[in-house]
């Protein structure tokens, strides 16, 4: 089975693709408009970003908190040359569903990790060897990624059970709209907060172990000292997508954003 290490992105190791395959809209997170298909403009002949250490700067935030989970480095190995040298439509249309499959995967690995997963320990191996057997599909677009999804959801819930015990209504706060709300040093320790919008959130200091955020939207949430160590099915992208600095307490899984301070 493949390992959190393995599911983490690796452009050194990929032709470039989500700065091809995806569509770029001419937004906050994006400085121009970009077709699916055609090559960012600042994609050089290496297929490196020719100006990742200015993106943010230069209205490219997206770019820095979109993550692959190494679908784009494994698709780049299976098919051995570029979309330079070769037609690259598969590629560009097998990138989202690899991708959506190696975050299942992801949560998966971390459901295995957690020791208080044990009770359903063997349920978990079975679904995680069914997912890593299904991304090798030939052609990707067979694949029924909702199924896959809903499947791995249900031992997903039971892990976050498992982990967090009883808790009280309040700390069920799943789907919850809590953008913009002000919960500086809240005590959040094992909250379900699957779903909830946090966007731009004042989560400063507050305490987030052992907190469910499997698809919180975090976007521009204020983490500057908040304890997230064991909160569970947290991303990498949602990381990105966050304000926190050198206080914020994170899983070993992760790595601190450089847009941190």
């Amino acid at each position: 089975m493949l390992s959190r290490t393995d599911l983490r992105a690796d452009c050194g190791s990929c032709f470039g693709l989500c700065c091809v395959a995806l569509t770029f809209s001419k937004s906050a997170d994006f400085a121009i408009d970009k077709a699916a298909g055609e090559p960012c403009p600042n994609l050089d002949d290496t297929f490196r970003c020719s100006i990742h250490s200015k993106l943010r700067p230069k209205g490219f935030q997206g770019c820095t908190v979109y993550d692959c989970f190494g679908a784009g480095q494994e698709i780049s190995r299976r098919a051995g040359q570029s979309w330079r040298e070769q037609p690259g439509q598969q590629m560009f249309e097998a990138l989202p569903i690899l991708r959506q499959l190696h975050e299942l995967l992801w949560y998966l690995a971390e459901a295995l990790e957690n020791k208080a997963s044990q009770p359903i320990r063997a349920e978990l191996r079975t679904a995680a060897d069914r997912v890593e057997q299904v991304s090798r599909t030939a052609d990707l677009t067979t694949v029924d990624v909702v199924a896959e999804r809903a499947v791995v959801n249900e031992l997903l819930l039971k892990t976050s059970h498992l982990v967090r015990g009883k808790q009280t209504k309040k700390k069920d706060r799943r789907g919850a709209d809590l953008i913009g709300a002000r919960l500086r040093g809240a005590d959040l320790q094992k909250a379900n907060l699957r779903g909830a919008y946090l966007i731009g959130a004042d989560l400063r200091d507050a305490d987030l172990r052992q907190a469910d955020l499997i698809g919180a939207d975090l976007r521009d949430a204020n983490l500057e000292g908040a304890d997230l160590t064991g909160a569970l099915f947290l991303t990498q992208a949602q990381l990105n997508a966050a304000r926190g600095n050198r206080a914020t307490k994170l899983p070993p899984a992760f790595t601190r954003p450089s847009h941190w301070p």
